[in-house]
């Protein structure tokens, strides 16, 4: 298949995550048709609700800046599939990425799978085989959905890594904090070093237990000085964040610690970047691209809002799928928008906006984020903030819209 056919078979093999099937039978099978692949390269796992993919792509920074020839596996995407699969900071290219699918999915077809590999598995193991083909020498690696069966808990990590652990994808991963954790606790390794992002008490108390139990060595806190943050990120302990939001530096510090346990500086942190999340895409008005797509996303957004724009007015342009915490999500984000722009992405898992609007009592709804982004613009004044957020389909086809190397309208 091409490149175009690929990809319409792994969107034809369902929602990554409504189709996800947990467990480790099926990817175990295809890697060890593939011979392998995972056990090739050095990994860094890593685990968590909110902060992961910010923190394995300045984990990946430091990496590279040191040297290292770098994988970064991360999900989802924002505009195209090579997103997810990057070599030394930069996306594999179409070919690379038809090359892989092909292989894995030849592979599988010869196997006596119950099913085909869903998408994430078949993607988890096309990264994998692309690092060993690539000669990559340190992978890290970002769960998909929870930890103890994700698909990527078949590595043999070098160092795990879990971030905060908040409510998200319940249905799947339990109702309480909890079991949650206990889900994500499922990548540590016996006497494999970890380490852990502040948490709640009760993850906390979760994430020791289960170190304890397969004597995983803890890395302790990296001390905090001279902190100073602004819009567009962070510096403190001699350490440069370009990632802008209080909840960064909670990042910058754990992949400060996990670069450390690695014997890497945590120098090339300053050349990290991570689209979509607190994303400046155009001057006056200023626009800014968020995913918060669930509830510690939402609360971290409104205090960036709210310490760095308090004051000016905020247009919201806000979409969201239907299997999201809608309640929890726009209870943050709605009552801090001076005006609410709503709207749905190009997918049928989106929440209609006329259902949001009657659950915020307000709003303008907009069919398209095309036109939602419009309506915003022409309205707007140049000391204004529009903000972009809810699903990472929302921001995925803004950001096309600004940034996509051709066709980008705004650029």
């Amino acid at each position: 298949m091409n490149y175009p056919d690929s990809v319409q078979f792994l969107y034809a093999l369902g929602n990554e995550i409504k189709s996800a099937k947990l467990g480790l039978e099926r990817i175990r099978a295809v890697l060890e048709a593939l011979g392998n692949p995972e056990r090739a390269f050095r990994v860094v796992h890593v685990a968590g609700t909110n902060g992961k993919g910010s923190t394995c792509a300045m984990i990946e920074a430091g990496l590279r800046a040191s040297g290292i020839r770098t994988g970064l596996f991360t999900s989802p995407h924002l505009i195209e599939p090579t997103e997810r699969i990057q070599i030394d900071g930069i996306p594999v290219s179409p070919a690379d990425f038809e090359r892989a699918f092909n292989i894995v999915h030849e592979s599988a077809e010869k196997l006596d799978l119950d099913c085909h590999p869903t998408y994430f598995e078949t993607v988890t193991a096309m990264a994998f085989w692309l690092f060993r083909e690539m000669h990559v020498h340190t992978a890290v690696i970002e769960v998909g959905l929870g930890g103890r069966l994700d698909s990527t808990n078949v590595v043999e990590p070098a160092l795990t890594v879990i971030t905060p652990i908040d409510f998200d994808h319940e249905a799947y991963l339990g109702h309480t904090i909890e079991a949650i954790a206990g889900e994500k606790a499922g990548i540590l390794k016996p006497g494999v070093p970890a380490v852990f992002a502040p948490q709640r008490p009760e993850a906390l108390a979760v994430l020791l237990a289960r170190a304890a139990e397969v004597r995983a060595p803890i890395i302790g806190d990296l001390e905090i000085r001279d902190l100073h943050i602004d819009a567009r990120g962070s510096q403190f302990s001699g350490i440069v964040c370009p990632l802008a939001g209080e909840h960064q530096v909670d990042n910058a510090v754990t992949a400060a610690r996990a670069l450390g346990v690695l014997g890497v500086s945590p120098d090339g942190i300053r050349d990290a970047r991570w689209p979509g999340r607190i994303e400046h895409v155009s001057p006056n008005p200023d626009i800014i691209l968020d995913g918060a797509h669930n509830p510690a996303g939402a609360r971290a957004l409104a205090r960036y809002l709210e310490r760095f724009y308090g004051g000016r007015r905020i247009w919201l342009v806000y979409g969201a799928m239907r299997d999201k915490a809608i309640d929890e999500v726009a209870g943050v984000l709605f009552p801090i928008a001076t005006e609410l722009v709503l709207t749905a992405p190009n997918t049928s898992r989106a929440l209609r906006p006329e259902a949001l609007a009657e659950f915020a009592g307000r709003g303008h709804i907009e069919p398209t984020v095309e036109s939602a982004i419009d309506h915003a613009r022409t309205h707007a004044a140049d000391e204004d903030v529009i903000v972009i957020t809810g699903s990472l389909f929302v921001v995925g086809e803004a950001r096309r819209l600004f940034l996509a190397p051709t066709g980008g309208r705004w650029q």
